[in-house]
């Protein structure tokens, strides 16, 4: 199994690497990332200007890894169509150190460059963690590889495209694992006025929206202390949403419960 792995943080992410040491236990993993970060650039492909490319030498032998001067689906469009001859089985990208939650997905880059993959015929998912814990972002990168190993089995829906993300609490604390729906306005954008010493400048500012809480929602699960797992799928493509039942969250949370056992033990 081939894995392009990619994010919004860029390649020198801590939590990428994370990520990538994680799904190398289980696949090939190539990683095509952006040379800085590029978070809330959404779904941007750059059109009117070269990009560049460089091939690393990563923290992991093993592992194949480029930087590019664009965003993140410029990285995954640029892997499937020139760095990567031949088939990759599925794109994962994140870990986002932060949560992509509600309207958040529409500029997130980190599920702009899983969308890339989905797009172009391939499984994908976007894992994000409300931590900058080291581990809990292990967490999240085994949780990653769980998801992973269950689309190449077939356990989950080949055609399918994934937001994940995991709250801010220890393992031990996670209460489940849930299959949700994305949050409507889950933020309001402002415009502040401040001066630079030579001119009038702005500052666009988000702050999240307190609104009754939808425990069906991404944003309810992660409050509940739950993982939220959210299947995206686009219209314009006429494809179903896939059908993901609950009893996957909860073998999900166990198995992840007993991969970390196991590594710590």
């Amino acid at each position: 199994m081939k894995i392009l792995v990619t994010n919004d943080d860029g390649i020198l992410a801590q939590a990428l690497w994370v990520l990538v040491r994680e799904l190398s236990k289980i696949a090939q993993v190539v990683v095509v990332a952006p040379d800085r970060e590029q978070s809330a650039i959404g779904t941007a492909v750059t059109l009117h200007q070269i990009l560049r490319i460089n091939r690393l030498n990563p923290p992991l032998a093993e592992v194949e890894a480029y930087s590019v001067d664009g965003t993140p689906s410029d990285c995954v469009l640029l892997a499937l169509g020139r760095l990567i001859p031949d088939k990759v089985d599925m794109v994962i990208s994140g870990i986002n150190q932060g949560a992509n939650l509600g309207d958040d997905v529409l500029i997130s880059g980190t599920v702009s460059a899983a969308l890339q993959g989905y797009l172009h015929g391939l499984p994908a998912v976007a894992i994000s963690a409300a931590a900058t814990d080291d581990h809990r972002l292990d967490n999240a990168a085994k949780l990653a590889a769980l998801l992973a190993r269950k689309i190449g089995t077939g356990a989950l829906p080949n055609d399918i495209l994934l937001n994940v993300n995991l709250p801010n609490i220890p393992l031990a604390e996670i209460r489940g694992a849930k299959v949700t729906y994305l949050a409507s306005k889950s933020h309001s954008d402002t415009v502040t006025e401040e001066n630079d010493g030579r001119r009038p400048c702005y500052r666009l500012v988000r702050q999240r929206v307190n609104r009754a809480r939808d425990e069906r929602a991404d944003i309810g699960a992660i409050e509940q202390g739950k993982i939220s797992i959210t299947p995206l799928h686009t219209s314009l493509l006429n494809r179903p949403s896939p059908k993901i039942n609950d009893s996957l969250c909860l073998d999900l949370l166990q198995e992840l419960q007993a991969v970390s056992e196991s590594q710590e033990g």
